[in-house]
C-alpha cells in the first residue's frame, strides 16, 4: 500500500473499531474476546484494503461487521463444544449464566440478550448497538431485510417479556 492508502485504512479502522468492539462484546458476552475478534476482523480488512477502499464506507463497514460476526459465530461454536466436552469429562450438565462483574442493570441486560437465539441476538446487536441500518444488517447476516426486521422484532419482544418476568439465567443458542 502507498502512504495515502495506509492513512485511509488507518482512519477507517479507527472510526470502526469502537462500534465493532462494542458489538462483539454484546454478541460474545466477553469484552476481552471482543477485542481479539475486532482486531482479527480489522486485520483482515487491512489485508483486503485494496478491494475495500473501492467500496463506499457503509459497504466496507458492512464487510468488516460480517467478517467479525462470522468470527464471533466460530468462537461461540468452539466455546460451546469446549463446554460440552468439559461437562462430559466432569460427568455433569451445563447450566448457569455467563457474564463479567459489572453494574447490576448492565448484567441483567447482557444476561437477557444472551438468552436470545444467536440470529436474533446478532440482528439486535447489529441493528441497535452497532447502529447499522436494516439493509446493512441484512448484508452482514446474509439474509433479507424482512428477515432482519422479523428477527429484531422477536428479539425485542423476548427481551421485554424476559425483563418483566426476570428470566435470563440460561444461555440458548438456537435459531
Amino acid at each position: 500500500m502507498d502512504d495515502e492508502a495506509d492513512a485511509a485504512a488507518v482512519a477507517f479502522c479507527r472510526r470502526l473499531r469502537p462500534r465493532l468492539v462494542g458489538t462483539l462484546s454484546l454478541i460474545s458476552g466477553d469484552p476481552g474476546t471482543a477485542e481479539e475478534l475486532s482486531q482479527e476482523a480489522l486485520a483482515r480488512a487491512w489485508s483486503n484494503w485494496s478491494r475495500l477502499r473501492e467500496l463506499e464506507e457503509p459497504a466496507a463497514a458492512a464487510w468488516v461487521f460480517r467478517t467479525a460476526t462470522n468470527l464471533a459465530s466460530s468462537w461461540l461454536r468452539r466455546l460451546a463444544a469446549e463446554r460440552r466436552a468439559v461437562a462430559r469429562l466432569a460427568g455433569r450438565s451445563i447450566g448457569g449464566a455467563r457474564g463479567e462483574p459489572d453494574l447490576a442493570d448492565t448484567l441483567a441486560v447482557r444476561r437477557q440478550v444472551a438468552t436470545l437465539p444467536r440470529r436474533q441476538r446478532t440482528a439486535l446487536v447489529l441493528r441497535y448497538y452497532a447502529d447499522l441500518p436494516v439493509s446493512q444488517v441484512a448484508a452482514v447476516m446474509g439474509c433479507s431485510p424482512g428477515t432482519v426486521k422479523s428477527l429484531t422484532s422477536k428479539a425485542v419482544h423476548a427481551l421485554r417479556l424476559g425483563m418483566a418476568l426476570g428470566i435470563g439465567e440460561e444461555v440458548r443458542d438456537g435459531a
